[in-house]
């Protein structure tokens, strides 16, 4: 069967992920012409990619969604060209797929004689339009993937559907006037429709994206991109385990890796960890690093308490194999006791003593050791520092400590399994521990006041990922293991000490909490995916601290998450009309923790 495929892109970067060639490279052994259309203008990098996988790459304007292109492209064709063919297929890059091949995909529609379109998913008919409750809403094939046989495409229907189209201006559109139109317009008219994964099979409506496991296991070629970047909130209420898919994934050959870059650079990042289970909680025996491929790694520790140092030492001694060690601290006289230290323990070391320490181990890092960084050298630079917290109170700074170190580096099959971690996965570019919550007030506030500079300074680096709401997917306390070139935006940023706040002003909104909170932004922009890292013992703690709190505070809600949320947003919209309207003040309760006591105490070292 001779067959055109006109595949739809968009990425506002004009940036061409691998997805999109994996996909297209399996599509080529079923399609003679890849027609691809391309709703931005694309980089150079870009349009040489697709350029190598198809024969026509056409740009246009980002007018009309999916449905302008698709009508475009048909036109650009032309009737002439498109009888040549025996199935016209419009997809788009959506999903990702396949997982393994199409070959069965078409093999089993191919034998379909009787169909004059058909597709891979569909949605099930509703009593009620998703975007029109007064009317219903039919059975229909997803508009990620129509294929059309010659019956349908060199009909008058055909033009007809296409030519009374009205202009598409929004996602709304374009459900209601194609993709929930489209099925029922044509079988209508006597053309007749089939769907490889039949909605009825699953019992949902939506099964590409209420059962996207089910659907891989009875060997579904594709998942959709949404599956990840959705709302965390719709996957708890259906129960998708996320992890269990993209392992499923791997299992039937996906390469991974292609996944999670693109959806790095491109997904709100906590929705994305949450929605992929990208916490690690890892046992403290080896699982498996590979010696024979050993990775270059340098520590670099900001000391800026001498007496940490034998502590610190014995934490990096964790790590599976040598590693350098570059050492900044403030003073010449601190510098004389860390090398004293380390000569006892016959510990060779690069000793800086930086040139200011506004910033503290965050300049000492990107400034200090730019070099290091920028060097090449290196598969991977871990980062700690000398972590007190000597205003906190004795429990709250010894957990605070524990979290971050035991966490990266809590013995040596716990770290050998932490650096396993890149070697598993090309596309990592940082792990660090959870946003660390025990006596802070972390969760949903920890922003606090940086979040304005840091879109500034997003903004001016190039960083383009979309913000978390409230607590940013960050290695909070500056302690992370990371790839080099992942931190380029940050390293290559020409930071000065003073641009940095004096102590006197080594507060929130300041760059030294900006920076903090950005270097794993500034990595998913590179298109490196983060993870979070737990040993089971600190897992444990936090789990169980965190169960309880959700009780308590369920308890004064309705019973499921997704009402509770609403609950509260509806409380929130309700207490805003009543300042406005001058019933109660602003400062008169539930205000986000900010500038006070509780605030001034987490910010301080």
């Amino acid at each position: 069967m001779r067959r055109v495929a006109i595949y739809l892109f968009y990425d506002p970067q004009g940036q061409v992920d691998d997805y999109v060639l994996h996909t297209l490279r399996h599509l080529r052994p079923h399609v003679e012409h890849v027609f691809v259309v391309s709703n931005a203008t694309l980089d150079a990098a870009g349009r040489a990619a697709l350029e190598g996988v198809a024969d026509t790459v056409w740009e246009r304007e980002n007018v009309g969604f999916d449905v302008g292109a698709y009508r475009d492209s048909i036109a650009e064709l032309g009737p002439e060209r498109l009888a040549e063919y025996d199935e016209v297929i419009l997809l788009n890059s959506t999903f990702f797929g396949p997982l393994d091949t199409f070959d069965a995909l078409f093999a089993d529609m191919e034998a379909r004689t009787d169909v004059d379109f058909w597709g891979i998913t569909e949605h099930g008919a509703t009593r009620k339009h998703a975007f029109d409750p007064s009317r219903p809403m039919a059975a229909h094939l997803q508009s990620h993937w129509i294929a059309a046989r010659r019956r349908l495409f060199t009909s008058d229907d055909w033009v007809e559907y296409w030519g009374e189209m009205p202009e598409i201006t929004s996602y709304v559109d374009s459900v209601v006037h194609h993709e929930s139109r489209f099925t029922p317009w044509f079988e209508e008219r006597g053309y007749v429709s089939a769907v490889a994964f039949p909605a009825e099979d699953y019992g949902s409506k939506h099964p590409i994206l209420v059962n996207p496991v089910q659907m891989v296991r009875d060997g579904c070629p594709i998942v959709k991109r949404r599956s990840f970047f959705h709302t965390p909130l719709f996957h708890e209420a259906k129960a998708n385990d996320g992890r269990q898919l993209a392992r499923l994934m791997a299992e039937r050959g996906y390469p991974m890796d292609t996944l999670y870059s693109n959806l790095a650079r491109t997904t709100t990042p906590r929705w994305l960890a949450t929605n992929l289970g990208l916490l690690e909680v890892l046992p403290e025996v080896d699982l498996g690093y590979d010696h024979d491929r050993a990775l270059r790694v340098v520590a670099i520790v900001h000391i800026f308490y001498p007496e940490m140092t034998d502590e610190i030492v014995d934490q990096l001694d964790h790590l599976p194999h040598h590693y350098d060690l570059v050492v900044t601290t403030t003073e010449e006289e601190k510098a004389e006791v860390i090398s004293a230290t380390l000569a006892r323990r016959d510990r060779s070391a690069d000793i800086r003593i930086v040139a200011s320490n506004q910033g503290r181990d965050i300049s000492a890092f990107f400034i200090d050791c730019r070099d290091v960084l920028e060097s090449g050298d290196y598969d991977i630079v871990v980062k700690v520092h000398s972590k007190k917290q000597p205003q906190d109170a004795p429990n709250v700074r010894e957990l605070f400590k524990r979290h971050m170190f035991e966490n990266l580096l809590s013995s040596p099959g716990y770290t050998a399994n932490v650096l396993r971690l890149f070697q598993q996965y090309s596309s990592l570019g940082m792990v660090f521990p959870p946003v660390y919550h025990i006596a802070y007030p972390t969760l949903g506030h920890a922003w606090f006041l940086n979040k304005p500079r840091a879109e500034e300074e997003a903004k001016r680096l190039g960083i383009q990922v979309p913000f978390d709401r409230s607590t940013p997917l960050s290695a909070y306390g500056s302690f992370f293991i990371a790839r080099p070139e992942a931190l380029v935006k940050i390293t290559s940023a020409g930071y000065r000490h003073e641009d940095f706040p004096d102590e006197a002003n080594y507060r929130d909104g300041a760059l030294t909490h900006v920076v903090e909170r950005l270097v794993s932004y500034a990595a998913l922009s590179e298109g490196y995916h983060c993870r979070e890292v737990m040993n089971a013992e600190l897992a444990a703690t936090n789990y169980s601290y965190l169960e309880f709190r959700a009780i308590e505070v369920g308890a004064k809600l309705p019973a499921l998450p997704v009402t509770q949320i609403k609950r509260i947003r509806k409380l929130k919209q309700i207490r805003k009309k009543a300042i406005k309207a001058g019933i109660v003040s602003a400062g008169s309760g539930g205000q986000s923790p900010s500038p006070g006591r509780t605030r001034r105490r987490w910010a301080r070292r």
